[in-house]
């Protein structure tokens, strides 16, 4: 009947979609798998990209740790889109861009760090008291206040995307440019305040070292795409800028004792989003201060192979799981620095906490071998 043939039209389209894969080998099957996942994650008619489809899923026991990703965020998103431009599907980069410059209205000094899937900015977070959540872990959230905090990396990822766009071809027409521009302006402005960063802490803001790495690459590709474009800019006062904060981070976000990178100005502690600092070009993957940082991590926050976001206590009550992506993350920097035995096994008890269907939570907790967290998670 009419079920059967939706059902057939709609297995008709995702393996025509999915022929798009362009990777071969041994991992075919598993990237193949995760490529649809991120496709089944975007929303068609904006080009935006949820988080994970769910909320309140804990991620520690009996809850509080409990939040609504059912939103886009513009960071996670430049995730999902450079991945599934990797192995050969570009058309969703396109809807994303287009959804940002929209949602922002054009304008980067109003640009949330997440939005609701059709562009609008009401994302009020509330507590529904009457719900019992997964095995009665409260609070049930709908909303997500994150989207009030300042978190300075989404600059870089926005002109890192971008550029990246640029180098496959797509040169950047005159309100994206303006809007490119602007964003580099409001980063300028902005790069020496304390920020919540990647991770979102609810505690007090920080001079987080990912955030200062990320907003280094606003300008480095801002200068980068004046040069290649030889649109009008003022290229001098960001080289400035660029310099002014390679000087920072190498003096206030770096242990000279132990010559590694830090979490935040005046921390002594390190945190996974330091493994992220050479995929934008600020240190080289096997330069040594990256290769001790990757050691660092690696040692202070590993749990029975699988990589903790940080240590420190961030305000909330309960002890989150690992986080699969930075476990990805380190596979990643180990394959990048030659130890390449090192980075199989890594990737492989990541991703060993797939269910049976090939999907990740966010989370792992290694003490009950559980998911925690959202569910499935496209960062």
């Amino acid at each position: 009947g009419e079920c059967d043939k939706r059902l057939e039209q709609t297995i008709d389209w995702w393996r025509t979609w999915s022929t798009k894969v362009n990777i071969h080998g041994g991992l075919r099957a598993s990237v193949v798998r995760s490529a649809i996942t991120l496709k089944a994650m975007t929303y068609a008619p904006t080009g935006a990209i949820i988080a994970a489809p769910t909320t309140s899923l804990p991620e520690a026991p009996g809850g509080e740790r409990n939040w609504d990703y059912r939103f886009t965020w513009i960071r996670d998103s430049v995730f999902t889109v450079r991945s599934l431009a990797q192995v050969g599907c570009t058309a969703e980069a396109d809807g994303f861009r287009r959804f940002v410059e929209r949602s922002a209205a054009g304008s980067a000094e109003d640009l949330q760090i997440l939005y609701r899937l059709d562009g609008s900015r009401r994302t009020h977070e509330i507590v529904l008291e009457t719900l019992e959540g997964y095995r009665g872990a409260a609070p049930v959230r709908v909303g997500n206040a994150a989207a009030d905090q300042t978190q300075l990396d989404v600059y870089g990822e926005l002109l890192e995307f971008a550029w990246r766009w640029h180098e496959r071809g797509h040169s950047p027409d005159d309100d994206y440019w303006d809007f490119l521009v602007e964003l580099v302006d409001v980063a300028a402005s902005r790069w020496r305040d304390p920020d919540r960063g990647i991770w979102e802490v609810r505690g007090k803001p920080q001079h987080f070292v990912h955030s200062k790495v990320m907003c280094w690459t606003t300008f480095d590709r801002g200068i980068l795409f004046a040069r290649a474009t030889g649109r009008n800019a003022p290229v001098d006062r960001w080289k400035k800028e660029r310099d002014e904060i390679r000087k920072a981070i190498e003096s206030d976000g770096y242990d000279s004792d132990r010559g590694i990178f830090l979490r935040a100005f005046g921390s002594r502690e390190v945190d996974a989003a330091l493994l992220l600092l050479p995929r934008v070009g600020f240190i080289d993957y096997d330069d040594e201060r990256m290769m001790r940082t990757t050691d660092a991590v690696r040692a202070d926050l590993e749990e029975d192979g699988l990589i903790a976001r940080y240590r420190t206590h961030d305000g909330l009550t309960g002890v989150e799981g690992t986080f699969l992506a930075c476990t990805f993350f380190l596979a990643t920097c180990l394959a990048r620095q030659g130890r390449v035995e090192a980075a199989r096994e890594v990737f492989q008890r990541a991703a060993g906490t797939a269910n049976d269907l090939g999907l990740f939570a966010e989370e792992h907790h290694v003490k009950t071998n559980e998911m925690a967290g959202n569910f499935p998670q496209a960062l």
